[in-house]
């Protein structure tokens, strides 16, 4: 029996900053953005938006188009919980209508738990294949102002249906692991932006790109030949290629950008979406290539701290009559643009308090966060 992804839908947020516009502010040559990070742009949250808001519009344009009496979980993957106890899938559940007899958590890893969340879902339905579970990857990176990590942010959710005899891409069985205890990155309780070790994070990315490697190619007989397109996580989409070249170095075999080109257009305009990169990265190359039916693809999820996993997953025959590459255009192309001025006064007024307030309608989505009332959060359908 094929388990896998049947459909799936993005989203992302109100605003946008172009990385010229940062660069000529900071008197920085545009080419280290759009070269030496391959990134032209990041989304930015309205204030009354957030992981939830962004999730919940990727999965009611995804549910419009089946029956939710199917579902039975909702598996919320994202770094940047807006609760330090109830799931951000409960909320997401009211404001889709999900019924009562759904189970909903959250999952955390870094950029990682995504990929957790798609496998725990293929797990379940081998179990009870006349089920289906909403799968969610939905983050907002915010790095400090006037620091390396500030032209690596970004915004984004991707909403995934997993089922038996899935319509998009058969995840195949067996995965190859790896974990370990570095300080990379990381965002303690008391903080609203994270803390990088930019080298070491390279380095243990790279180190976990082949461990993973290794530990699937032993346990599936898997040789590297056996895989026709390459999926990464994109912190920034020069990651990736820095990550396929090690990838190659490492197994001896000459591995072409063309194996990854068409996964990257997204991400470069959204910038990092930590646990829906590798997703975006999924949903651009099912858009933009038109010959992947049959083939094979090499998923590597990596999450600082540090957790990876490289899978495969098989392209069904007719995916091109089940994507939507004309609803990414309209997420993209609707995003107001900032100037520097504003994108400045926006990060500085980020909310980071559980005390009451109300947001201004901003966006033009279908949910916004409404604020906050005696420490709990509002939201609302527009």
């Amino acid at each position: 029996m094929k388990i896998g992804i049947h459909d799936l839908e993005v989203a992302t947020t109100h605003y946008v900053l172009d990385l010229d516009t940062l660069a000529e502010r900071h008197g920085i040559d545009p080419k280290k953005f759009s070269i030496g990070l391959g990134q032209d742009a990041f989304s930015m949250p309205a204030p009354d938006e957030d992981i939830v808001t962004m999730a919940a519009e990727a999965a009611d344009t995804l549910l419009a188009r089946h029956d939710v009496s199917k579902i039975r979980q909702v598996l919320f993957a994202t770094e940047s919980s807006v609760d330090q106890s109830k799931a951000a899938g409960v909320y997401l559940h009211e404001l889709l209508g999900l019924p009562a007899n759904v189970r909903s958590v959250e999952l955390k890893q870094a950029c990682y738990s995504g990929t957790a969340a798609l496998q725990m879902a293929v797990n379940a339905i081998a179990r009870t294949p006349e089920e289906q579970i909403l799968v969610i990857t939905s983050d907002v990176a915010r790095y400090a102002l006037d620091t390396g990590g500030e032209p690596t942010q970004g915004a984004g959710a991707v909403a995934m249906l997993v089922t038996a005899n899935p319509n998009l891409v058969e995840i195949e069985p067996g995965s190859g692991f790896h974990t370990s205890d570095v300080n990379d990155f990381w965002r303690p309780n008391d903080s609203t932006t994270p803390y990088v070790d930019g080298q070491l994070s390279l380095d243990a990315y790279l180190t976990a790109t082949t461990a993973a490697w290794d530990d699937l190619a032993a346990r599936r007989d898997l040789s590297i030949d056996d895989v026709d397109k390459f999926l990464h996580h994109q912190p920034f989409t020069k990651m990736a290629r820095k990550q396929l070249a090690a990838l190659a170095e490492h197994t001896g075999h000459e591995l072409s950008d063309e194996l990854i080109e068409e996964s990257m257009s997204y991400n470069r305009a959204l910038g990092n979406t930590y646990t829906a990169s590798l997703y975006f990265a999924l949903t651009a190359q099912l858009h933009n290539n038109a010959d992947l039916a049959g083939k094979r693809l090499g998923f590597f999820s990596y999450g600082s701290g540090a957790v990876a996993e490289f899978f495969t997953g098989v392209v069904q025959e007719n995916y091109r009559d089940h994507i939507y590459p004309e609803h990414v255009a309209k997420q993209l192309g609707n995003r107001v643009e900032l100037t520097y001025d504003e994108y400045r006064t926006l990060h500085s007024d980020f909310a980071a308090t559980s005390e009451t307030y109300t947001t201004q309608p901003t966006t033009h989505a279908p949910f916004r966060l409404s604020g906050v009332t005696e420490f709990q959060r509002r939201y609302e359908a527009q």
